[in-house]
């Protein structure tokens, strides 16, 4: 019987191309040139060199920015709470002295540590701790958020915390966190609802916070400073939950939850008929509008780190950093 020739020859691949070829995939999945799909895969958020090189570049950014009282230096290495903070921060500033800060001092953070939790999807996320040349001995605490590949590291919230303070954080066989998510349930509060019940604490008080600096004491100075002769002053918190100003939390070694959040708050003071508002300083009126007759409302950023007990509990308010962003008078 004749050969078909109608039928091409299915060529043979030698031997050493498919072992040079398996070889390659290897050599090519080894280096990281494999696409991974960050938004199903739980990763770590960042190796410590590349969170090290973020923080670098921020307190370089930051640097220039408050020397030149120019926001636009650092404004893409803050966001969130920080970024209003800052802006503000800078805008204030450069009114006041155009030419840039007369005192400027640069920041220096020093011994830090990182936090980096694996988590999927985006955005990615880390924590630094440092010691800081400014705040005395406080330590600073900077979450820096990621929003996609290529993106850079942007600080989302920026508070001071005591030495020894923050509780230890679960960590896995490689040393990296827990991110717990913003509705997990479980904890005293989700980390999603702890801004709007912070809002509503202080306004109204309750159970869910423990006494401390940021909860009751500041309930009562709030108090105290509400009805003066001539002046009446009322407080409005609103929350903050969505986008750059979403919680972020890391889970603790006892179950509980390490929260950063954020809220807005509004201060109005009103003077009583045949009185005044009190003189404000040049960084308030660098940042008011309109003229100030009877009325000055005045907006401020606030950003909180809290711990969130597992199941029953009081949440304890570690510490609170806030700026003003605008006023307005009236």
């Amino acid at each position: 019987m004749s050969r078909d020739r109608s039928r091409p020859r299915r060529p043979r691949l030698d031997r050493r191309v498919l072992i040079a070829a398996s070889l390659t995939a290897l050599s090519l999945t080894a280096s990281g040139c494999v696409v991974v799909h960050g938004e199903r895969e739980v990763l770590p958020s960042a190796t410590r060199a590349e969170a090290a090189k973020a923080l670098t570049a921020f307190t370089t950014a930051y640097n220039k920015a408050d020397k030149a009282y120019d926001s636009s230096l650092d404004a893409a290495h803050v966001t969130g709470a920080l970024g209003d903070i800052d802006a503000a921060r800078l805008k204030a500033g450069h009114t006041t002295n155009p030419g840039g800060n007369p005192a400027y001092s640069p920041l220096k953070l020093t011994d830090a540590t990182f936090t980096i939790p694996k988590k999927a999807g985006w955005p990615r996320w880390f924590v630094a701790e440092a010691r800081g040349n400014k705040g005395g001995s406080l330590r600073w605490l900077l979450v820096f958020t990621r929003d996609g590949l290529g993106r850079p590291w942007q600080v989302a919230y920026l508070t001071l915390v005591k030495p020894g303070s923050l509780p230890p954080i679960k960590a896995d066989g490689d040393g990296r966190a827990e991110a717990v998510p913003a509705n997990s349930t479980g904890l005293a509060v989700a980390p999603e609802d702890l801004s709007k019940d912070y809002a509503t604490y202080l306004k109204g008080g309750g159970k869910t916070f423990a006494d401390g600096p940021h909860t009751s004491e500041w309930r009562a100075a709030r108090a105290k400073n509400a009805k003066k002769p001539g002046l009446a002053t009322q407080f409005i918190d609103q929350p903050l939950t969505e986008g750059d100003y979403a919680p972020l939390a890391l889970r603790t070694q006892d179950g509980g939850a390490l929260v950063f959040f954020a809220h807005r708050r509004f201060q109005k003071m009103t003077a009583a008929p045949n009185s005044s508002i009190p003189a404000q300083n040049a960084a308030v009126r660098a940042l008011t509008t309109g003229e100030v007759k009877q009325s000055l409302t005045m907006q401020f950023m606030s950003n909180e780190v809290a711990l969130v007990p597992a199941g029953d509990g009081q949440v304890t308010i570690l510490s609170r950093l806030e700026g003003m962003t605008s006023a307005e008078g009236s």
